[in-house]
């Protein structure tokens, strides 16, 4: 778009000047509608349904996306958010002003139109316009004859101009706003409440991955870009609330593939007195909720299958899975040279930079995440991967209470039961700064004192949540990758 040859341009602007020529603003400050596509093609059944077609007035707007002259006849599809719907316009019908206009138009404009609605032979609703107005003259024509856009880069990088030559990619944004507010709605209906914590942390802290830093001149300090909102919910459990989340950004200074973006969106949630199961029941009558709701129905199709929501999801205890589809043993493999030889022995790359907690999850995406194609949960992790959870008992502190959920062999779920003891969070932190500090290029290791001061004043019992929105919007739209359901998603600029 941005290599349009000039006389492209050139000529819009030309027709821009004779516009406004004819005393005409071609930028309105605004326009009263009466009606949108969807609800005037509505209008129109209400009142073939009467016998009174062609009763109503409707004024309607949109941007024309096709223009077909019939000499006295033309005909333009408008659409707008909601559908496209068609417009008669017979040019004797129209003043000398509206017929001048008329041969300035392109596809693109944006216009506004006033008639009755009847139905063609062919059974196509229409509008038969008495005026035309324009309301936003478009300088730059669509990609590709109008047939929509399909370089990829390009549609990330203009998701405007994405969003304006295929609509389906509009259909995907408007499910992932009603899987939100389906959220929202579960749990408001089970007593959480909503809250709002800081983007701007003085420790990275609630997940291992590295964080963005920047600069805060009037306080002369380094902040961090938030990479999870678990510790500052945290807080508020300690403060008294009982059930509280937050659906926000984060922040990870980390790569770029088909289910990773620099930055996401996340739901977390915590609730005093509940435990990592509870969660697990939670989440599967949550994920159930939300498909009866965008989808109407329990199930829903992704990557070739068609996959059941009902529950209860099966739980796989994660060990024994590692063991079936790799041959390793956690909890045999108790030093990090230990798990790197027998990844190796399996054929597994072995990064050295890497942590037997980072090795372990590099094992579960590669070996076990293929066959999680049903709902089910992954429970009872490794210590190393989970400095947050509590240790389950009978264990000898191998292994801590926590599960993720998966779907369609996409992770989309996490969840602990919190570890609320002071003096083993504080021992937990410290031993993952010393294991972090010194692996070069390994993302900045902080302890964030202020959280572990509010565990001594005393948290209860909690059942942590963290849930994916973009991988979950991936499931229910049916896309492979993350960018696709990422309105504005990370791109290196143009060089």
């Amino acid at each position: 778009m941005a290599d349009l040859p000039e006389p492209l341009i050139q000529e819009r602007l030309e027709k821009l000047s004779r516009i406004r020529e004819l005393g005409i603003n071609p930028y309105p400050n605004s326009y009263h509608r009466t009606a949108t596509s969807a609800e005037a093609v509505a209008l129109l059944k209400k009142e073939e349904e009467t016998n009174e077609a062609g009763k109503d007035i409707v004024t309607v707007a949109g941007r024309m996306m096709s223009q077909r002259n019939m000499g006295k006849i033309i005909f333009m599809d408008l659409r707008d958010d909601s559908g496209k719907l068609q417009l008669l316009i017979r040019r004797d019908n129209l003043s000398e002003t509206e017929k001048a206009l008329l041969k300035d138009l392109d596809i693109g404009d944006i216009l506004g139109a006033t008639g009755k609605l009847f139905r063609t032979r062919t059974g196509e609703p229409t509008l038969e316009a008495a005026n035309i107005t324009l309301l936003t003259k478009s300088l730059r024509p669509l990609p590709e004859k109008f047939h929509g856009l399909t370089d990829v880069e390009m549609r990330y990088r203009q998701r405007y101009v994405d969003l304006i030559a295929n609509p389906e990619v509009n259909e995907s944004f408007k499910v992932r706003s009603r899987i939100v507010t389906a959220i929202r709605c579960f749990l408001d209906k089970r007593g959480f409440m909503e809250v709002e914590t800081p983007v701007l942390q003085s420790a990275a802290g609630g997940a291992l991955a590295r964080p963005f830093i920047t600069f805060h001149n009037a306080l002369s300090q380094n902040f961090f870009l938030r990479i999870a909102l678990e510790l500052h919910l945290k807080r508020l459990i300690v403060g008294g609330f009982d059930k509280v989340y937050e659906i926000g950004r984060v922040f990870r200074n980390e790569g770029i593939d088909l289910k990773h973006n620099p930055e996401f969106t996340i739901l977390e949630s915590y609730e005093a007195y509940a435990d990592y199961k509870g969660v697990m029941r939670m989440v599967e009558e949550m994920f159930g909720e939300i498909a009866l709701t965008v989808t109407g129905k329990d199930a829903l199709e992704f990557g070739g299958n068609n996959i059941s929501l009902k529950t209860p999801w099966e739980r796989l205890d994660l060990r024994e899975t590692l063991i079936k589809y790799t041959g390793i043993d956690f909890l045999k493999t108790e030093t990090l040279e230990s798990l790197q030889k027998a990844m190796k022995e399996i054929g597994a790359e072995v990064d050295p930079n890497k942590d037997e907690g980072r090795l372990i999850d590099e094992l579960i995406s590669k070996y076990i995440e293929p066959h999680l194609i049903q709902p089910c949960f992954l429970v009872d992790y490794p210590i190393e991967m989970s400095p947050l959870a509590k240790v389950k008992p009978g264990t000898d502190g191998r292994i801590v209470e926590r599960f993720e959920g998966f779907i369609g062999s996409i992770e989309v779920a996490n969840a602990f039961s919190e570890l609320n003891n002071p003096i083993e969070q504080r021992e937990r932190f410290t031993q993952q700064a010393k294991m972090h500090q010194h692996k070069e290029g390994d993302e900045e290791w902080t302890i964030d004192e202020d959280f572990v001061q509010a565990l001594e004043y005393g948290m209860p019992p909690t059942g942590g949540l963290g849930v994916g929105i973009d991988r979950l919007v991936m499931l229910f739209t049916g896309k492979d990758s993350i960018r696709e359901v990422i309105l504005f998603p990370a791109l290196k600029e143009k060089g």
